[in-house]
């Protein structure tokens, strides 16, 4: 007989060519797949809500397998992360139901996003956060961020390489707050597209310069060019906070934003 069951997971993605699975360099998915695999005795294949990219971090990703094999949640927990870097951690276990998808179960997904807005650089947080010397307008910022919630065609903010099959997408969250020097974008929409947070990101960082005005963003939007829009930002300021899902799945998950720094 076969189990679902669903994982919670934290890593520091710093040192990862992303979470997909890779065979020139390391990912999250293949170390929790061998640890995994060590304690099943036997070969698990992982399926996750959202893949992150190259140097991006997670607080709580999600990601589901099959198994025939019987061990307790505390088991599969110890066991797997045991044979984990440190930098990877699975936080929980949960049996589901086999209709249960990781990825197209999810009925939201959300990120934040972290610029550290001071004239030096971080040596403890180089790898945890994007870092802008220039003066940024984070209020400014936050009224030009609203433009972009509800449901739109998002092209313009959508990576070259992006495989999905409709550029349309809902946000339904878009904040931007500081505290400090330290500038948070909290984001929640159905779905994203690739790199469609680090070019939001980028984009509203050169309206929080004064680059563009606040109106700026809703003509590239508009658009649907993405050659129109800023730079991407920096991965390394980019976390995948958590993936929401029908009641009906009790998942042990946590409302909650990333506390960092």
């Amino acid at each position: 007989m076969n189990y679902k069951l669903v994982l919670g997971i934290e890593y520091d993605g710093s040192a990862y060519c992303g979470w997909q699975r890779q065979i020139h360099c390391p990912s999250v998915q293949a170390e929790l797949e061998k640890a995994l695999s060590f304690v099943a005795n036997q070969p698990i294949e992982l399926f996750c809500a959202g893949r992150t990219d190259t140097g991006v971090h997670a607080c709580e990703q999600i990601a589901h397998f099959e198994t025939a094999v019987e061990r307790s949640n505390r088991s599969w927990v110890l066991g797997a992360n045991c044979r984990l870097p440190k930098d990877i951690r699975i936080s929980w276990i949960h049996p589901s139901e086999l209709d249960f998808h990781a990825r197209f179960s999810a009925i939201a997904r959300s990120y934040r996003y972290i610029i550290q807005n001071s004239a030096v650089p971080s040596a403890l947080f180089h790898n945890k956060v994007s870092w802008e010397h220039r003066q940024l307008d984070d209020v400014i910022m936050h009224s030009a961020a609203q433009q972009l919630l509800g449901e739109h065609d998002f092209s313009a903010f959508r990576a070259s390489g992006c495989q999905a099959h409709s550029p349309v997408r809902n946000i339904e969250f878009l904040n931007i707050s500081r505290q400090g020097d330290l500038i948070y974008l909290d984001i929640k929409a159905n779905a994203f597209l690739h790199h469609m947070v680090r070019n939001i990101a980028g984009s509203l960082m050169a309206i929080g310069q004064g680059q563009y005005s606040v109106d700026w963003l809703q003509d590239v939007l508009s658009s649907g060019d993405r050659r129109l829009a800023a730079k991407t930002a920096s991965a390394a300021g980019l976390y995948f906070v958590q993936a929401f899902y029908p009641e009906r799945f009790q998942l042990p998950q946590q409302e909650r934003k990333p506390v960092l720094f």
